[in-house]
């Protein structure tokens, strides 16, 4: 009974061995991958032309507010009570509708951002799909997450973002791409 036991035992760990040699695990760097899309240019454009338009909304409201204000100042003590009274609620008015009209300004640009985002990180998806699979990739990362390093260490070997961009039509071109550090 031991030695079944102790068989079965041998057997299960020649599986888990044998099972974690195959696991083959690459990394791809999706900030390098964007950057190297034709896509990225028009994307980044046409955020810059959003935010332009919304700060120039923005600028107008804030100098509208400082109009009257100024104005109000000037005025000081001398406009009747009912007349400060109803400057200073267009004035907190004026004050509340920027707050909004900053707030609401970030909201569409975010907005904007993803629609103009979610086709491109589709394409980025299918191509690293088709690239593990094609490649025999059991598990793909990525190396980075807002900036911050996930993969802590990788040789070289496992970054498939290059093959990819060359899955997607797109020639890599040299970069300044922050590969994971080498110890």
């Amino acid at each position: 009974m031991k030695k079944i036991v102790f068989l079965f035992v041998f057997a299960l760990m020649a599986l888990v061995t044998q099972a974690q040699t195959h696991t083959k695990i690459g990394f791809a760097d999706v900030e390098y991958i964007f950057s190297q899309m034709p896509e990225a240019k028009q994307i980044e454009t046409e955020l810059q032309t959003l935010q332009t338009q919304l700060k120039k909304q923005y600028d107008g409201k804030v100098a509208e507010f400082q109009k009257k204000l100024q104005e109000y100042q000037a005025f000081g003590n001398t406009v009747p009570d009912a007349v400060r009274q109803n400057t200073e609620r267009e004035l907190q008015q004026l004050q509340q509708n920027i707050q909004k009209l900053e707030q609401d300004s970030q909201e569409n640009l975010q907005r904007k951002q993803v629609q103009l985002m979610e086709p491109v990180y589709t394409k980025v998806g299918k191509a690293i799909d088709a690239v593990a699979k094609e490649h025999s990739y059991n598990m793909i990362v990525n190396n980075q997450i807002s900036g911050l390093d996930v993969v802590l260490y990788a040789d070289e070997k496992s970054d498939i973002s290059d093959l990819v961009l060359k899955n997607m039509g797109i020639t890599p071109q040299a970069s300044t791409t922050t590969t994971p550090p080498k110890n």
